[in-house]
């Protein structure tokens, strides 16, 4: 194989990689959202905020 090749193997490997990174970030923060929101809810109920 050239090196073209190997070169262009490569970069769809990185830029797999990079967008999966992306969704984990993604889903991470949706998580830590919906937990923020909860804490507030917990916080206004016991009268905190």
């Amino acid at each position: 194989m050239s090196a073209t090749i190997y070169l262009f193997t490569a970069n769809i490997i990185v830029w797999v990689g990079i967008a999966g990174y992306v969704a984990f970030l993604a889903t991470r923060t949706s998580t830590l959202e919906k937990r923020v929101g909860q804490l507030e809810l917990l916080g206004d109920e016991h009268g905190d905020g």
